[in-house]
């Protein structure tokens, strides 16, 4: 955000505060779905940036086989990154793409790989201390839109959005963000920080959850 660029290391350092929350709301979903928990009908609480009539959308496609995301292509943001696997930090935290390589998505590994049945996860800076990183515009994404993912097996899956969200950090449910929406259905998240910048403290007010679903296979 505009707020933080410029700041130099305490801009850094906010900016790692902000992903510790961020990555440990997800690090306690992902202990519930590995304890067996199941996924929520319902959005997550919060302010809705744009939800979708489901009619106006495409069919949801039979989900793939489990496979290693390598890049994401956002059209409508002219965003092509490379997908990085993460996992866990010493701290039991989800761990971040590198801080240093603000275009790169990082994919939380202990999930679904994106085209298989249930919520995958896709996670990218807003921004650096100098620059926008490759989630800046992610709220600007509207219904209908296409995500897609190239996979190690040589498929591109698909992904129509159809939910964006920006959740406050107060009260948030991590589950209901981030678990599945329909059982069955393949799913996708695209995830960054966002809101306002709290300066007193220190961490960004919100989180934009871009909520997606397979609606077709290429490859």
């Amino acid at each position: 955000m505009s707020e933080e660029r410029g700041r130099g290391g305490t801009g850094r350092a906010a900016t790692v505060l902000a992903w510790a929350l961020l990555l440990c709301g997800l690090w306690l979903w992902g202990r519930e779905v590995s304890d067996g928990t199941h996924g929520t009908d319902g959005p997550g609480t919060g302010g809705v940036a744009g939800a979708a009539d489901p009619a106006r959308l495409p069919g949801a496609a039979r989900p793939l086989g489990d496979a290693v995301p390598q890049r994401v292509d956002i059209p409508a943001l002219d965003v092509q990154a490379p997908v990085v696997a993460r996992g866990l930090d010493a701290r039991g935290a989800i761990d971040p793409p590198p801080y240093d390589q603000p275009g790169v998505v990082g994919w939380y590994r202990a999930g679904p790989g994106p085209g298989a049945a249930g919520a995958a996860l896709l996670v990218g800076h807003v921004d650096t201390t100098t620059r926008p990183a490759v989630f800046y515009r992610l709220s600007t994404l509207k219904p209908g839109h296409t995500v897609r993912v190239v996979r190690a097996d040589g498929k591109v899956a698909e992904f129509t959005v159809d939910d964006i969200r920006v959740l406050p950090r107060a009260g948030f449910d991590a589950h209901a963000a981030y678990g599945p929406r329909r059982p069955g259905r393949a799913e996708l998240r695209l995830i960054t920080c966002g809101g306002s910048f709290d300066r007193a403290g220190g961490s960004y007010t919100a989180n934009v959850v871009v909520s997606s679903y397979l609606t077709g296979v290429s490859g």
